[in-house]
């Protein structure tokens, strides 16, 4: 699996986070969240898989909850693992990051996550302005 990011520190105990992320085409443009803390970006929606639970159960829950939409026809496009510091949970991760291509279908509410905000954008915004290096490089090969 391709590891993009920084370098891995062999002083730090990493903690496996495997989440599940969309890339969501809509009309010309792609529907993603915008995160206001703890610094502002935007993301691909998505985010971790609790234990128990399907990298698509989790899909679609953290699509519905960082976007307020419900998505349909998810399609494995790959995965890349990263290691990070997530301020949000004071935690050094070894992120298994699964990107998907799904289609928006109906937009329910407003997003539940607080700090989320849905936002449709263009294809260049989202392959130069996504914070994660790693989605950037999914939202660039979608796009090609």
């Amino acid at each position: 699996m391709r590891r993009v990011g920084e370098a891995v520190h062999p002083d730090i105990t990493y903690t496996l986070r495997p989440g599940a992320y969309a890339i969501l085409p809509h009309g010309d443009g792609v529907l993603l969240t915008h995160q206001d803390r703890p610094e502002p970006e935007l993301q691909l929606p998505g985010g971790g898989i609790d234990p128990g639970k399907s990298p698509l159960q989790a899909l679609h829950r953290e699509v519905f909850e960082e976007t307020g939409w419900r998505i349909a026809q998810p399609r494995r496009l790959g995965a890349y693992r990263r290691f990070v510091f997530m301020p949000e949970y004071d935690l050094w991760a070894e992120k298994i990051c699964t990107i998907y291509e799904a289609r928006p279908v109906r937009r329910l509410a407003e997003p539940g996550e607080a700090g989320h905000m849905a936002v449709f954008t263009d294809w260049q915004t989202a392959m130069t302005e996504v914070a994660s290096i790693g989605d950037r490089m999914f939202v660039q090969d979608y796009c090609r």
